[in-house]
């Protein structure tokens, strides 16, 4: 009798409950270099400021658009900096969010907070 088979027979395979842990962890950690190298963008103002932010949100870009803004007047410019990052970013967490979905499957409905008593996990 093995450790991985209970009595009785009809137990599972540890070996392949590994093995499979196993093919999902190197599926995550290809899902999220992929998503380190890829680039959104976040627009505003028809283009008078654009950000890029990498896969994983982090502020690889901003654009200006030159003589676009009256340089004594930073405040509206900063607005627009944000904004455009908030829209990168928000895109950037859908991209994620379909990149992750195949390998999390019903994951993200664990916990406790959403409709039903589950709480997305945050991936």
């Amino acid at each position: 009798m093995s450790d991985t088979t209970p009595s009785g027979g009809g137990g599972f395979d540890m070996n392949a409950l590994l093995q499979q842990a196993q093919a999902m962890q190197a599926q995550m950690v290809a899902a999220q270099e992929e998503l380190a190298e890829a680039e959104v963008d976040g627009t505003v103002a028809d283009g008078l400021v654009t950000v890029t932010v990498n896969g994983t949100g982090e502020l690889v870009k901003v654009k200006i658009r030159a003589d676009s803004f009256d340089p004594s007047d930073t405040e509206d410019l900063e607005d627009l900096i944000v904004a455009a990052y908030r829209d990168a970013r928000a895109r950037s967490d859908a991209m994620a969010a379909e990149t992750f979905a195949p390998l999390t499957g019903g994951l993200g409905s664990l916990g406790g907070d959403t409709e039903g008593g589950a709480k997305p996990l945050g991936f």
